[in-house]
């Protein structure tokens, strides 16, 4: 099994600060939880989804 290194997109950085989030749908029916990484060198976030969230309100 392969090992793979998470990579900033736009400035190659390796290190990363985690977040995570949660967005609600439009009528607030649904939530959706993810994880985001956040580059220490430049900012940018990666998105990542964790799981199918349907009916989930906590």
């Amino acid at each position: 099994m392969t090992a793979y290194q998470l990579t900033c997109p736009l400035c190659r950085g390796t290190a990363f600060q985690r977040e995570e989030s949660r967005q609600d749908s439009r009528w607030g029916f649904t939530s959706h939880r993810m994880t985001l990484m956040i580059c220490v060198q430049c900012r940018y976030v990666l998105h990542f989804y964790d799981t199918h969230s349907i009916f989930d309100f906590d």
